[in-house]
C-alpha cells in the first residue's frame, strides 16, 4: 500500500481531493448517532485519495491499491481497515456500497491522468467523486431521494469550485488540468498557460466560462437546505451553499493564478449564520 497521510477527523472532506477545500463534512455537526459512519466514510476517502494522489508512486500500483480498497468496500476481504470499517457501517445501516464505491472510480482516473476534454467530462467525473458525498449524507438521514438532484447540483459546483481555485497548483503538483479542453483550445490557451504568474486572456475567459456554468448548478442547488428535514444536516447544505456563492464571487474578482483564493474566518462564520437561519426555516415540501 501507498504511505498514507495523516490527517484530523474533522478535516475537510468534499469532492476534489479533499485536502484543501472550503467546504467541511463537519462531523461534529450531526448527530451523535452517526458521526461513527461519518467519520468512516471520511476515513475511507481520504485514504483513497492519498492513494491516487501520491507523487512518487507509479500509476500501476496505485491502480493495484485502489483495487485492494474496492475488494474490502464490497468483499469485506483484505487488509485495507478504512474499507472494512466502512462496509460495516454501511452494511449495518443498510446503505448501499456503492455510495462510496463509486468515489474509487474518480480516484483511478486521477490515477491514469484525467483528461477533462469537455464540460461534460467534467461532470461526469464529479458524478463520481463529488456527488456521492452528497447522495450518502441524504441516504444516512433518511432524507427524500428527490432530493439528489439538488444536492448532486452543489456537490458538483463546490467541487468545480476547488478545481478553479487550485487550477495552478493542481498542475504543478500533480500534473492535472480539470478545465475543458475544448473551451481552452476556443478561447486560445493551453496548458502552459497555467504556469503563469497571471492569467492569460484566454485562460480568464475559460476560467469565467466554468464560473457562469457553476453558477447555474448553484442556482439549482439554493433550494435544497430548506427541503432537508433533518435540521442539523439542513444547516450544513446551507452553510455550504452560502460558501460556494462567497468563493465563486471571490474567483469572478481575482486571479487563481496570481494568487491563492481562499475563503476567510469571518466567511465561514457570515455563512453559518445564514445556514442557521435557513435551517431553523419553515421546511418546504420537496417538488
Amino acid at each position: 500500500m501507498a504511505a498514507m497521510k495523516q490527517r484530523e477527523p474533522n478535516e475537510p472532506l468534499q469532492g476534489k481531493t479533499a485536502s484543501q477545500e472550503n467546504f467541511p463534512v463537519a462531523s461534529r455537526l450531526l448527530a451523535r448517532d452517526k458521526r461513527d459512519t461519518v467519520l468512516a466514510y471520511y476515513a475511507f476517502a481520504r485514504a483513497a485519495d492519498d492513494v491516487a494522489d501520491a507523487p512518487d508512486i507509479p500509476a500501476e500500483r496505485k491502480l493495484a491499491d485502489l483495487a485492494a480498497f474496492e475488494k474490502g468496500l464490497l468483499e469485506g476481504t483484505g487488509p485495507i481497515q478504512p474499507a472494512l470499517a466502512l462496509r460495516r457501517e454501511l452494511m449495518n445501516r443498510a446503505l448501499p456500497l456503492d455510495l462510496a464505491g463509486q468515489l474509487l472510480t474518480a480516484f483511478r482516473q486521477d490515477a491514469e491522468g484525467v483528461e477533462i476534454a469537455t464540460w461534460s467530462d467534467l461532470r461526469a467525473y464529479c458524478r463520481h467523486s463529488a456527488n456521492p458525498v452528497g447522495r450518502f449524507l441524504l441516504a444516512l438521514h433518511g432524507e427524500d431521494a428527490a432530493l439528489e438532484a439538488q444536492s448532486d447540483a452543489l456537490c458538483s459546483g463546490l467541487q468545480i469550485l476547488n478545481h478553479l481555485q487550485d487550477c495552478k497548483s493542481d498542475w504543478q503538483a500533480l500534473t492535472r488540468c480539470y478545465l475543458p479542453g475544448n473551451w481552452m483550445a476556443e478561447c486560445g490557451c493551453d496548458i502552459g498557460d497555467l504556469e503563469a504568474e497571471a492569467s492569460s486572456p484566454g485562460l480568464r475567459q475559460v476560467l469565467d466560462r466554468c464560473l457562469d456554468e457553476t453558477g447555474r448548478l448553484l442556482s439549482k442547488s439554493a433550494p435544497l437546505a430548506r427541503c432537508i428535514k433533518d435540521r442539523r444536516l439542513a444547516f450544513q447544505a446551507a452553510t455550504t451553499q452560502a460558501l460556494a456563492v462567497k468563493l465563486l464571487l471571490r474567483l469572478r474578482k481575482r486571479d487563481p493564478l496570481a494568487r491563492s483564493i481562499r475563503l476567510s474566518r469571518f466567511d465561514f462564520l457570515v455563512a453559518a449564520l445564514s445556514g442557521f437561519i435557513a435551517a431553523m426555516g419553515p421546511r418546504r415540501e420537496t417538488t
